[in-house]
């Protein structure tokens, strides 16, 4: 599909530079980019590359409308350019209503222009929003709720009683209702504790291939509005995720714990239970929280601590193998003069 370049720039709220008339019929990264097809600078370390680059037309902020290119020139170029991707998307298949390979459990509810793809399963009692689609190998258990708009790609297992809200999109091989590891040591081994709870995921949120969300021991897991996980998140019984927060790949977060609203969690990280996170936190790749943490705050590092110290904690690190030498070597020195000492005083 095809726009003039005058079409995106009323799209984006832009100021064009350059002929309206222009017609784009792509949008392509900077070193890839054919004169059909526009592109963008996010960052100034990439302006360079605007030389050499075939675009037909460049997406920038400010800084670059010095270019002597066509352009449009916006405040948040990267925004920008997710906007533009999506207008050049292709659509997503769907299979044309409900396949008779899938599976229909009773008093099923299907809203209106529904996509069901062969080899679904579906139990009793669910209810599906218009325009709802179910790829193949999706399995959905008894009474389980989907909003309008939603996207299951293949082989997403959504277990009993889980609610998932409008315009979610959730990636292949994810897992949510799952139980919780729950289990009680005992002298004949570890009884089971039955997860009596379900999983509420609102809208607009996006689930990672091979996310595993667990439903509550009692009450719920919650997910909130807005929110992304990459894939290979783990959520344990009874977290709960605050709205348009960002969960890096492999997060696990365990049993209980609150995260605030748009906190950030860099790939790794891993949060014990039973804590709290405020709003906007933001934790580092790899880091290991064990306590709760202000709205606000910055941490990373394992024990999770103030982003600065651990930076400077790690920038000594590397200087510990000569730091000790030199240690050893003041201890000798003190020693030797420990030593001398009762022979001057005797003096």
């Amino acid at each position: 599909m095809a726009h003039t370049l005058g079409e995106l720039a009323a799209l984006l709220g832009g100021k064009l530079q350059g002929p309206p008339d222009l017609v784009i019929q792509g949008i392509a990264s900077l070193d890839r980019a054919t004169p059909r097809d526009i592109t963008f600078i996010a960052q100034k370390r990439y302006a360079r590359l605007a030389a050499q680059s075939r675009a037909a037309a460049f997406i920038v902020g400010p800084d670059q409308a010095q270019l002597e290119r066509p352009l449009i020139i916006v405040g948040h170029p990267y925004l920008a350019y997710a906007r533009i991707a999506a207008l050049f998307a292709p659509p997503r298949n769907r299979w044309p209503g409900v396949s008779h390979l899938a599976f229909l459990g009773q008093e099923v509810e299907l809203g209106q222009e529904v996509s069901i793809a062969p080899l679904v399963f579906i139990g009793d009692g669910v209810r599906l929003g218009d325009r709802v689609t179910i790829m193949p190998g999706c399995v959905l258990g008894d009474r389980v709720q989907i909003g309008g708009d939603s996207f299951l790609h293949p082989n997403v297992t959504i277990l009993e009683r889980c609610t998932v809200g409008q315009r979610v999109i959730v990636h292949s091989g994810a897992v949510i209702g799952a139980d919780g590891f729950g289990f009680v040591p005992g002298k004949e081994g570890h009884q089971k504790i039955p997860q009596l709870g379900t999983v509420v995921i609102e809208d607009d949120v996006e689930i990672g291939a091979n996310c595993a969300i667990d439903r509550g021991a009692l009450g719920e897991t919650r997910v909130g509005r807005g929110v992304k996980m990459d894939n290979l998140v783990h959520l344990a019984h009874n977290v709960v995720v605050g709205d348009n927060s960002l969960l890096v790949a492999q997060v696990g977060v365990a049993g209980s714990t609150k995260i605030g609203k748009g906190v950030a969690l860099g790939g790794q990280v891993g949060l014990v239970g039973h804590i709290e996170l405020g709003d906007g936190v933001q934790v580092g790749a790899q880091s290991g929280v064990n306590r709760s943490v202000p709205s606000g705050q910055t941490v990373s590092g394992y024990p999770a601590r103030p982003h600065q110290e651990w930076v400077q904690i790690m920038g000594h690190l590397p200087k510990l193998p000569e730091m000790y030498k030199r240690l050893k070597e003041l201890e000798k020195k003190l020693t030797e003069l420990a030593a001398k000492l009762p022979e001057e005083a005797g003096e």
